[in-house]
């Protein structure tokens, strides 16, 4: 019997495949947006919400959430901060480098049972990353929506992603911005995230909200939902923990009961909530 080839050999689910970067963006000092197209074959039907690992050639892999458009895209965009050895290196690659990816991994944001009510995205920093695919997924949808609301927070006016994205937006969603630490020349708003529910005109009783931030945000955010009549199973928020594998096998995301690689990132408040109001869980 003949043996098949490393060629002929499927590739198994948690193969990195080969891709070239198209593109790179400067969004931020720390902050870089990649567009790549695999070396061969098409790039996988990536649901928002949904994840990648993303290998460095010889000096590690982590996991970078997807922020271009969700479902049809012909590439992978992916919008990474430099913090570490692994991120600087994806950073710093340029434009016809390789990196392999796997994936997608994790479940996705429930988008379609927003319809016919508000939407509600809130986002605290590189947050506004795996929320971007929501945003343009109900902008591209927006018929079958009330209405669209962006409450987007940073650190500073130099912190913000996508700027001209959000005067974009603005065309057809209410968008709202604010930065903890004010920069000379910025006319905008100072402040938490959570401070700009209020200021949002949305119906809460049939909204739904998107959540993705630091973890005190995440909190702070859902109960500022939840005073304005949102309801806790109507609000989605995206959980981190550090994850090695992607699949459910290492441990390393262990949040109480779950892993997040495996059953998130993303949750509903009404089952996160618990874990979540557990200090250093």
């Amino acid at each position: 019997m003949a043996t098949a080839t490393p060629e002929q050999r499927p590739l198994g689910a948690q193969t990195p495949v080969p891709f070239r970067v198209l593109s790179r963006a400067h969004d931020t000092a720390d902050t870089w947006t990649l567009e790549l197209a695999p070396v061969s074959g098409s790039a996988p039907s990536i649901a928002p919400g949904q994840f990648m690992m993303v290998y460095a050639f010889g000096i590690g892999e982590v996991p970078i959430s997807v922020s271009g458009r969700p479902f049809t895209a012909s590439t992978v965009v992916l919008t990474v901060r430099a913090v570490g050895a692994v991120t600087r290196a994806i950073c710093a690659t340029v434009e016809g480098s390789v990196l392999s990816l796997r994936g997608p991994y994790g479940n996705a944001w429930p988008v379609d049972s927003a319809a016919h009510g508000d939407v509600v995205v809130v986002s605290g920093g590189i947050g506004l990353a795996p929320l971007r695919p929501v945003v343009l997924h109900a902008l591209e949808h927006r018929a079958h929506h009330r209405g669209i609301h962006v409450l987007y927070g940073a650190r500073t006016p130099a912190d913000l992603l996508y700027e001209g994205e959000l005067e974009h937006w603005r065309r057809h969603a209410f968008v709202d911005v604010t930065v903890d630490a004010a920069s000379p020349g910025w006319r905008g708003k100072v402040g938490v995230v959570p401070r700009l529910v209020g200021d949002a005109a949305f119906q809460p009783a049939d909204a739904t909200a998107f959540v993705c931030g630091p973890e005190i945000m995440l909190r702070y955010t859902a109960a500022a939902l939840v005073d304005r009549g949102v309801p806790p199973e109507r609000i989605f928020v995206s959980l981190e923990r550090h994850m090695d594998c992607g699949v459910g096998l290492c441990g390393h995301c262990q949040l109480g009961p779950t892993l997040i690689c495996r059953d998130g990132p993303v949750y509903s408040y009404a089952e996160a909530r618990p874990w979540l109001e557990v200090r250093e869980l």
